[in-house]
């Protein structure tokens, strides 16, 4: 039975998880991931995403106060029919963006800005 996309993605993303030093896998457990097709119509209408995004970390991060913050709880988000699409279909350009993509998101959590992501080769 083939995998579904978010399986794989998922899978991969636990894959990652497992390869992190104790510190930060302790963090990276603390934020859930959801793998879903595209953003909705309403996050693009909403919240003006861009239809053919990524990845998208939603929630206050760990550097920011709850207070007054974000009142979404901390999660990360792949749109798995969009990686598949800038992979061209190919499953290990697949993978290799999901990994890019999850500890793209999963800096922002940790509350590192596109600046710092970018020196970490995490565009």
């Amino acid at each position: 039975m083939a995998l579904t996309l978010e399986q794989m993605a998922l899978a991969e993303v636990a894959r990652l998880r497992a390869q992190l030093p104790p510190p930060i896998a302790r963090l990276a457990a603390a934020v859930p991931v959801v793998a879903m097709p595209r953003p909705s119509q309403a996050m693009i209408r909403d919240d003006g995403l861009e239809p053919d995004l990524l990845g998208l970390f939603v929630g206050a991060s760990r550097a920011e106060s709850v207070e007054g913050g974000d009142p979404l709880p901390p999660q990360i988000l792949l749109f798995v029919d969009n990686i598949w699409d800038f992979a061209e279909g190919d499953e290990a350009s697949f993978r290799e963006e999901v990994r890019v993509t999850f500890f793209h998101e999963l800096g922002h959590y940790l509350g590192l800005a596109e600046g710092d992501l970018e020196i970490r080769g995490l565009e």
